[in-house]
């Protein structure tokens, strides 16, 4: 004869949540469209689309820009290529402040250094080509 805790298990729907996690439905991982694919970021200079291992992430350390190429640094990190033009575009639009959510300027001194010895990239024009990108 089933235990009476069995037999009440038996009858109910299954169980949503176990210790704390939800279980199927729509708390599952982020489904991707094609399986393997890389990560995608924006570099904030161009606003190009570009893998993440290609693009160099930026943290803010007090009033400065940080290169981050490890991905290791803890806070919010913006993402730009590896070029000197995306640097200066990014810095013209004021996009480190908005991107990293700082309330002042940041000083890209360590990143034009950090810069100076990779090779160059031509960075695309302020106006967009895409109409859906205005």
């Amino acid at each position: 004869m089933p235990s009476p805790t069995a037999a009440r298990s038996a009858s109910k729907a299954p169980r949503t949540r176990q210790r704390g996690r939800v279980k199927g439905g729509a708390a599952g991982p982020p489904i991707r469209s094609a399986r393997g694919a890389p990560p995608v970021r924006t570099c904030v200079g161009c606003r190009e689309r570009a893998a993440k291992s290609s693009l160099l992430r930026l943290v803010a350390a007090g009033d400065l820009l940080v290169p981050d190429p490890g991905a290791r640094l803890p806070g919010r990190g913006a993402y730009l290529h590896r070029s000197k033009g995306c640097l200066e575009l990014a810095q013209r639009r004021k996009a480190f402040v908005r991107a990293l959510r700082t309330p002042g300027p940041l000083g890209a001194t360590t990143v034009s250094e950090y810069l100076g010895g990779q090779p160059a990239r031509p960075a695309r024009a302020l106006a967009p080509e895409n109409p859906r990108d205005r």
